[in-house]
This record gives C-alpha cells, structure tokens and sequence, in this order.
C-alpha cells in the first residue's frame, strides 16, 4: 500500500460546465498528486459565457461538510473560493477559526469572468473582518481588490502600493493580480512579510478565459500543502497556469471563451526543487 499523499480542502462553488469551482480545483490538485477534499458552498448552472442561476447550498449543509472533514483527515492545506452568501462567509470564518493551524487562501471571489456577481454585496464586509484575517495568503485580481481598498488601482505602478496596504490592512500575505492590466506581459505581486516578489509572464493570446483565479489558487494551496513556502508554491502555480493556458481548448458550442484543459505538458511536480 502507498503512503498517504497530501491532503487539501476547497470550500467553493460546483461550476457545472467544469472550467472553474470545484471541479477547476480537483483536477489542479490531482495534477501535484494531492488528494481534494470538497465542501460545496452553492451549485452554480454556468458556462464560460454565462451565470444562469446560483443555487445556495444551506449553511448547516455547509458546516456539517467542513466540520467532518476537519474531524476526519490530516489537511494541510485549506483554499476558498466562492461563498456567494454572508451567511456562507461568516459560517466558514467560524469554522476555520478553529483550524487555524492549516494554512488558509483565500481567492475573494466575487465576479465572474462573464461578469456575473459571484458575492452578495453584504458578505464583503463580512470578508474584511472574518474571513481574510484567518488567510496566509489572499489573491485578489484588480477589481476584487479595488472593492476590499474602497479605490481604483490606476494601472500597474499601484500596484505595489496596493498590495502592501491589503497586507497590512488585513494581516496577511497577498498576491495581487494584475491580469486585467494592459501590455504583452501579466504582472502578479507577491507581497509577504513586507516583502515584494514579482511574477510576470507573457500574456498569451486568447480571446477569453474561464477558471483561472480558481486554478491558480488551488495551484498554490496544493503547493503549501506539499511544504513548499509561499513564495515557491506561488512560482509553482504560475508555471502550471501558464500551461493549461497554453493547452486549452474550446468547443464550438460553448462559445468563444476557451475551457481550461488538465495540463498535457511538462509535470510540473516532477521537477520540484
């Protein structure tokens, strides 16, 4: 019999065309040969085009998943992604306040790539002051954290500015985003500790994308719970995005947005340092 592998929790919605949610985040963790654990929070009927409905699921459902799971494996690490409700953010923060031991990140989602609300305007609050001081990592993209600052970021010279007042404000390490930025190069801020570290890559040419907070974010939650540290897990993450960016495909009938594919390149955790 093998040794047990890894294990990561994802508290998100269930996305069923399979490009973001839960379903984005299993096959990134099955990708680093960690084993998912889920705990559904809404089932949301969307493609890469459109949000036609969310469908909350009840919160003591909700607790009752991450309560047993908790209970019964060895997580090491936790991510979240979709909580929709006040009600689902503050029965989360409460419970991985008890957790507080496993590493936390948390991917704010709040607007769809369609742009759908993903959150209830209430629930931001609720974020600010329950769930994101808990995080050891946070990964708002621009206008997330424009929402969590209360002001615009006017282009990619605030970027280090905004980054370091979202950690201080909230206590944690953040990895600001910078992709709906112009320019050939995406440019991401890690900033931990007070420090700065700097991810760029190439921006690759497509018309669209579905899924990528959520895979970044499982990449990098995978990554700690293998003992990377953050800034090498967040290195990790943005090679096997760069991937299924570069291996994604689309069908015809879904729309002009391209799905994300399991990577069919390199195994990135193959090569681990």
């Amino acid at each position: 019999m093998q040794s047990c592998p890894p294990v990561a929790l994802t508290i998100a919605g269930s996305d069923c065309s399979s490009g973001a949610g839960i379903q984005a985040d299993l096959k990134t963790f099955q990708h680093f040969h960690v084993h998912g654990l889920t705990a559904v929070t809404c089932v949301v009927s969307e493609t890469s085009n459109i949000v036609r409905a969310v469908h909350p699921i009840p919160i003591g459902v909700l607790e009752d998943q991450i309560s047993l799971l908790l209970d019964s494996f060895p997580i090491a690490a936790i991510k979240t992604g979709m909580l929709f409700s006040a009600a689902h953010v503050s029965a989360v923060a409460a419970l991985l306040g008890q957790a507080r031991g496993i590493p936390l990140v948390v991917d704010p989602v709040m607007i769809a790539s369609t742009g759908a609300s993903l959150l209830e305007p209430e629930a931001v609050a609720l974020y600010q002051t329950h769930l994101l001081p808990l995080a050891r990592l946070i990964t708002p993209n621009l206008p997330e954290a424009e929402v969590l600052l209360g002001e615009q970021i006017p282009g990619e010279a605030a970027l280090e500015s905004a980054a370091r007042r979202l950690a201080e404000r909230f206590g944690t390490a953040v990895l600001l985003k910078g992709g709906h930025l112009e320019g050939d190069e995406c440019v991401d801020l890690l900033c931990d500790g007070g420090e700065i570290h700097r991810f760029t890559a190439a921006r690759i040419p497509l018309p669209g994308s579905h899924g990528t907070g959520c895979t970044l974010s499982a990449a990098i939650t995978a990554a700690l719970a293998m003992g990377h540290s953050l800034a090498a897990a967040v290195a990790l993450a943005k090679a096997y995005l760069g991937e299924t960016l570069q291996y994604s495909y689309q069908f015809s009938a879904a729309g002009k947005i391209p799905l994300h594919a399991l990577n069919q390149g390199t195994s990135l955790h193959e090569n681990e340092a």
